[in-house]
């Protein structure tokens, strides 16, 4: 199945190089949107895309188009005149040309919603208001929706004149006079139910639902964790206004996961739905330049200790030969409980009052790895350091040598630790994203108080 598909995109490929509208569009019609989005945003010559959308026409590119990352939308719907903007708008679903409208400029926005008829017009500015990263700015109102107080065939006949206009049909909610949400009925149950059963007798209690001002993540981790249809969507008098769906959660949480990854690496700005290598140059510099420059100059704390201690590393320079590795296994530590605690966090297992109690499991965790680990330092000190008869100071022996650096390696991985699991934790008390507070950081602030733990302990173990 790959290697057709694979054939197909080569054929789609030759086509418009040869500039063959026929056998494009002959070919486009046995690719799904999703691939066709993917081929689209391969290109790299403006001629090209401008052939591939015009060829495909806007009565085929409303899902390609909805598919494609942020940074291309505006520069696509360029290509086609007003007319062809007017129907390539009404044939894309609500949310989807919520998206796509505020991915453009404001200019650009208030165009294309002067495009659209007066109806689809207010419910499009109805959906903008909500943020682009709340539940609201992510469904859809094309739903099935029934009165709480009709009959099955009465709700049949309702359904039969919305099927056009209706994205899903997986679950059909239920409201009451007021639009308030009360209940669900899957479409099998109006199916197999004596058409006169009024609908309150077979509906399910909607139990779940979440507030359109509510964090888009909450309602794809409640759709992941409850397996839901879908989630409905209301406001604050518990009004049916939407619903999402499991392909939003998805795209919610890969566009979370994404932005956590690149947080926890350091880069900033907003988070690029543009292939790595479609993104321009300029981008991944002022992305990665700033938070470098900040640790980098952090990074100078390190030299600082270093120049303190300079009396304690002369005195025993074999000192050195351990520096690197009880300085990076902070660094290991610290970064492994900080992706823990902040996973934990992105699931919504740590609430702010636990914060004592994951000091305590990871104190611990760390006393324990830090035990393990300097243990093994301390032996190795003492079995091979004599067989390749490294030099000490007179009266320093490999054994309290050996001590000294597995007691540094044992206080660094638990303080590293501590500190790796507590750092996220302070980040969200501050209001900061916890995942800024990751493995760049973490580890320049472990970096430094590594070295002061390690030199503090080796001049008072060896009276340096």
């Amino acid at each position: 199945m790959a290697e057709e598909s694979s054939e197909t995109l080569h054929a789609l490929g030759a086509a418009l190089a040869a500039r063959d509208g026929s056998a494009f569009l002959n070919t486009a019609e046995a690719i799904h949107y999703a691939d066709l989005a993917a081929a689209y945003e391969a290109l790299e010559n403006d001629d090209d895309r401008e052939f591939f959308l015009r060829t495909l026409g806007p009565e085929r590119c409303p899902d390609v188009l909805a598919d494609l990352p942020e940074g291309l939308v505006a520069k696509a719907l360029q290509v086609f005149t007003p007319a062809q903007q007017r129907e390539l708008l009404a044939e894309i679903p609500d949310d989807d040309r919520v998206d796509i409208l505020q991915a453009v400029s404001d200019d650009t926005r208030r165009r294309l919603l002067g495009l659209l008829e007066k109806d689809e017009e207010e419910l499009t500015r109805s959906l903008l208001k909500y943020g682009e990263e709340t539940a609201g700015g992510r469904m859809t109102t094309q739903i099935g929706r029934l009165s709480a107080d009709c009959s099955v065939q009465e709700a049949l006949d309702t359904l039969r004149n919305q099927l056009e206009d209706t994205e899903t049909l997986t679950r059909i909610f239920l409201v009451d006079a007021r639009d308030r949400l009360v209940g669900k009925v899957r479409l099998r149950d109006l199916a197999f139910s004596d058409h006169g059963t009024p609908l309150r007798e077979i509906m399910q209690p909607a139990e779940l639902s979440i507030l359109a001002t509510a964090d888009q993540e909450e309602a794809a981790n409640m759709i992941s964790k409850y397996d839901l249809a879908a989630l409905p969507v209301v406001d604050e008098q518990a009004r049916l206004l939407g619903v999402i769906t499991p392909d939003d959660a998805i795209e919610i949480l890969e566009e979370e996961s994404t932005e956590d990854i690149e947080k926890s690496a350091g880069l900033t700005g907003e988070t690029n739905e543009v292939t790595y290598l479609h993104t321009p140059i300029a981008t991944h510099f002022r992305r990665r330049f700033i938070w470098l420059l900040g640790l980098a100059f952090l990074a100078m704390a390190s030299g600082y200790v270093m120049l303190r201690f300079e009396g304690v590393l002369n005195g025993a320079f074999l000192l050195a030969l351990f520096l690197p590795m009880v300085i990076a296994t902070g660094g290991n530590t610290g970064g492994q409980a900080a992706t823990m605690v902040i996973r934990a966090m992105a699931l919504g297992e740590l609430e702010p009052g636990h914060s004592a109690k994951v000091a305590w499991k990871e104190l611990r965790l760390g006393l324990l790895l830090g035990l393990i680990l300097g243990g093994s330092t301390t032996l190795v000190s003492v079995v091979l350091l004599p067989a390749f008869q490294a030099p000490l100071p007179p009266g320093i022996s490999f054994m309290e040598f050996g001590l000294a650096v597995g007691t540094a390696l044992a206080a660094q991985v638990t303080a590293s630790t501590l500190i790796g699991s507590l750092l996220p934790l302070m980040a969200r008390s501050a209001n900061l994203d916890p995942a800024v507070i990751a493995a760049p950081a973490i580890t320049t602030v472990v970096d430094v108080t590594g070295m002061v733990i390690y030199f503090t302990i080796a001049r008072a173990f060896l009276g340096l």
